[in-house]
């Protein structure tokens, strides 16, 4: 965010927690992008601040968080001395969810892999009305389709994402049977705690197949999760890569060290869509 408006998110949500009785002396900016996640001390919560335009999308992570700890599923929780909803203050959409303590450890591909297994049997026990991943796309494309939103994307780089994009999401989304996923279950959300590896970020939440899943973690932890399709897999890889580059692109976006994101990004779908090709 801009420095004014994350000025206003911070006091949003140190506002919002203090109102509802929960005591605020510092907050620390844990991460800032399009929207923020603050460190709320010492009552030790952790506030998601979005503009209100995101008002749908936090509500929406609010209830499947509410839906999948009452099944279980290894995620972060709100935090439970309040209401679970999304609170509207001064232009933000505030949420407030359960602070972890990192424990600096790296979750071991066998550990990544059981979290999976056991947050996609919990999504198939929820009845959620989520999108398909094929809507991800869809997004995406008119993000590429669009000089006026990516005015910046040279033309063999919009060529290159726009194939990508239509060819492997026409591919995947016929394919295997679908069930609810997480949706961006990379390294960065999924948090190493005391209580074990716990998923964040569930605004991400979709349909399609688990190995769309797998594709944003790291390659070996598909080993251990029984079943999977590694030439799916690696297509998927290829997908993911090419629609975060297309969010790169966007005039709008707001990703901290864009530039370097935006040429990573077309330099990992390049070498995804080679793992893809047979032989």
């Amino acid at each position: 965010m801009e420095p004014s408006e994350l000025r206003r998110a911070v006091e949003a949500g140190r506002v919002t927690a203090s109102e509802l009785g929960l005591r605020v002396d510092d907050v620390v900016v844990v991460h800032d992008s399009d929207r923020v996640a603050l460190r709320l001390v010492p009552c030790d919560v952790l506030a998601r601040v979005a503009p209100a335009g995101h008002l749908a999308e936090s509500t929406f992570e609010v209830e499947v968080a509410r839906r999948l700890a009452d099944v279980g599923a290894p995620v972060a929780g709100l935090d439970p001395r309040v209401a679970p909803r999304v609170h509207v203050r001064d232009g933000f959409a505030v949420s407030l969810w359960t602070y972890y303590e990192p424990v600096g450890a790296e979750i071991a591909p066998a550990a990544y892999a059981d979290a999976f297994l056991r947050h996609h049997a919990a999504l198939r026990r929820v009845e959620l009305d989520a999108p398909h991943f094929t809507d991800r796309i869809a997004a995406a494309l008119r993000e590429v389709g669009d000089r006026e939103r990516s005015p910046e994307l040279p033309d063999a780089e919009r060529q290159l994402l726009d194939t990508t994009l239509r060819g492997l999401g026409a591919e995947i989304g016929t394919g295997k049977a679908d069930q609810l996923l997480h949706g961006e279950p990379h390294p960065g959300n999924l948090l190493a705690t005391r209580s074990g590896p716990l998923f964040v970020d569930l605004a991400t939440c979709c349909r399609g197949p688990v190995e769309f899943d797998l594709a944003h973690a790291p390659e070996d932890v598909a080993e251990h999760y029984p079943g999977a399709d590694q030439g799916l897999i690696d297509r998927c890889r290829a997908l993911n890569w090419a629609l975060f580059s297309a969010w790169r692109w966007r005039q709008a976006d707001q990703m901290p060290d864009r530039d370097r994101w935006r040429a990573e990004g077309l330099n990992q779908v390049r070498a995804a869509l080679v793992r893809c090709v047979p032989g």
